[in-house]
């Protein structure tokens, strides 16, 4: 078989051991255990963690390594402390988190646990305040200008409730008392209101000054009237409680920091004013939309013949009252204060109740407690808005409004939206007429303008600042509640919308989404249509732009309600503006744009 094979074919050369021609090599020399006095092998590199700390100094240049072997003993000794420091740098481990943020605390200057992480705004300001001089802070943010300590808080109280609770009458006899009106114009309106018929009515004459208001004895629209105490200055705004004059108490009502919700103690005047036809319960509601966050419920006609200072009628109405004013979101124990009194004789109105008539009555009186309640948060350093809530022409245009934000002075320079027209601030007036070079938010002002006709302004306009004005937009999505409507809503109904100062008719142009009442989820496919009790998400479209921000941006901006047929119908906050593109401007432009004297063929 092997003589076969052609004599030129490759030699087989096995893969290991030495060729046929070569010599075997020789084995290699035994490995030798260093002695006992040999150099120790270096450390093995450890990897350490730095979180915002400062940087670990450079190592020291490594010995050149030896092929050694080391005892199992020693290698888990080194490791050991090398796998605990990589453990102790890990804030997040869970056996020392405290002394590893207290660690990384003390290194750096700021603390990166959990419980002060990088999106607390307390921390991110006091750390930009740290990082720059004064000087480059009022060149980003500008400068804070301090508020003269000698000038007196301001609040703007409303005054809210059932038609005949007594609202006039309480606010007549609060400026009596604090002496804006003088006995001898007081004794003038006893005797004419004696003369009417109306004797009882002549406290509320100080607010009701129409003689229309003062022959029906009811408010049409928004009474104002200033006083001050030692500790603050009040503007007291007089809501009217009638149905039909529920759009002049939300105007009233929107330039509110805290409402006085008025309640006739007089056995059947309560029980008609809180049952479903009465006012009671729709002005406690439309007092949180517009964004009042603190509420007096003030029991007056405890003096009355049918309560005598009862006890048990007091805590009938607070028993009825409590799950109402709960259910519209304000917390009892931190938002809500009882208080009662009697608004015609005086009692607890600025001095307490006498203990020895009244012994269960305690805590303190309508105006201590006023005094007393904590301040409401201005927003002084953001950009300008004031709603107008009013103008008239008096030797120029006047325009009336709460300053919702930021500050005012003489000779500021402001754009007037949405007709974004420039004018100047001639000068400024307080509640007591006195002209004032500036104001600041919570102001209540009346402010003369240049540049702009009084014609050429409508309520619910907002003069703003021109480096950063409001919005004005057609459509915005928003969340809606629906409270209370007969039939369903679909897309393409329409409402009155009341948002600020503003009273506009709106158009629901699509349901976008519905709330699950259950998970609180927004649904995928949009509902067909909203009844009540549902939430949605809704696009509401308005005819011409309306003045309105985010809620999340300006909670007094953004929240609005939803009027028809006499009723509120849904409560809503803005959650995106959809501004209008200039394309689809000038396609409008384009459309109304008519050729006049072209020659005809």
């Amino acid at each position: 078989m092997a003589q076969r094979l052609n004599a030129n074919a490759f030699e087989f050369v096995p893969r290991f051991g030495a060729s046929p021609g070569q010599a075997a090599a020789p084995p290699a020399a035994p490995i030798e255990r260093p002695a006992e006095d040999a150099p120790a092998p270096p450390k093995p590199p450890t990897i350490s963690l730095n979180i915002g700390g400062p940087k670990p100094a450079p190592a020291a240049a490594a010995a050149p390594p030896t092929v050694a072997a080391e005892a199992p003993q020693a290698a888990q000794a080194k490791i050991a402390p090398t796998v605990a420091a990589a453990k102790s740098a890990r804030p997040g481990t869970p056996d020392q988190p405290a002394k590893a943020a207290a660690a990384t605390k003390s290194a750096t200057g700021f603390n990166f646990s959990m419980d002060k992480a990088a999106t607390d705004s307390d921390a991110v300001a006091k750390d930009v305040t740290a990082a720059v001089d004064q000087e480059t802070l009022e060149e980003l943010y500008g400068k804070d200008e301090p508020i003269d300590e000698n000038i007196k808080q301001h609040l703007n109280i409303v005054f809210i409730g059932h038609v005949d609770a007594g609202k006039s009458t309480m606010g007549g006899n609060i400026l009596y008392l604090c002496g804006m009106v003088d006995k001898r114009t007081m004794e003038k309106y006893e005797r004419e209101a004696k003369e009417a018929g109306r004797d009882s009515w002549y406290l509320s004459w100080a607010l009701d000054s129409t003689p229309q208001e003062r022959a029906k004895g009811k408010t049409v629209e928004v009474g104002r009237a200033y006083f001050e105490t030692e500790k603050r200055r009040y503007t007291i705004l007089d809501a009217p409680g009638h149905k039909t004059y529920v759009p002049s108490m939300i105007s009233g009502a929107a330039q509110a920091d805290v409402a006085v919700l008025v309640i006739s103690a007089r056995k059947g005047e309560f029980e008609t004013g809180f049952e479903r036809s009465g006012q009671t319960r729709e002005h406690i509601m439309l007092v949180k939309t517009v964004g009042v966050s603190k509420v007096v419920v003030a029991i007056n006609k405890m003096d009355d013949a049918t309560v005598e200072w009862n006890k048990e009628r007091y805590d009938e109405i607070k028993g009825k009252l409590a799950p109402f004013i709960k259910q519209a979101g304000f917390n009892l124990n931190t938002d809500v204060t009882w208080i009662p009194l009697s608004a015609y004789t005086g009692v607890n109105l600025k001095d307490r109740a006498d203990r020895a008539k009244v012994p269960w009555v305690e805590g303190p009186s309508l105006l201590e407690h006023l005094d007393t309640m904590p301040m409401v948060d201005r927003k002084l350093n953001a950009p300008l808005m004031i709603p107008v809530s009013e103008k008239y022409k008096d030797m120029g245009t006047i325009v009336v409004g709460k300053i919702e934000s930021g500050r005012l002075r003489k000779g500021d320079t402001l754009l007037l939206m949405p007709n974004r027209s420039t004018v100047d601030v001639a000068a400024i007036y307080n509640e007591m007429e006195e002209e004032v070079p500036g104001a600041i938010s919570g102001d209540n002002v009346r402010i003369r303008l240049r540049g702009v006709d009084d014609e050429e302004i409508n309520p619910g306009f907002v003069l703003t600042s021109p480096s950063k004005p409001v919005h004005a937009v057609r459509q915005f999505e928003a969340h809606l509640a629906i409270l209370d409507h007969k039939n369903i809503i679909c897309a393409g109904y329409q409402a009155v919308m009341h948002v600020h100062t503003l009273a506009e008719e709106v158009t629901l142009g699509a349901l976008l989404h519905y709330f699950d009442k259950k998970t609180n989820r927004k649904s995928k496919k949009p509902p067909q249509f909203a009844k009540k009790g549902q939430r949605v998400v809704a696009l509401v479209e308005a005819t011409a732009p309306v003045c309105v921000e985010r809620f999340s941006d300006y909670p007094q901006l953004g929240r609005f309600t939803l009027r028809d047929e006499g009723k509120t119908i849904a409560i809503g906050r803005i959650t995106k503006l959809i501004e209008s593109s200039t394309i689809d401007e000038a396609a409008e432009g384009v459309a109304n744009l008519s050729v006049s004297g072209a020659p005809t063929a």
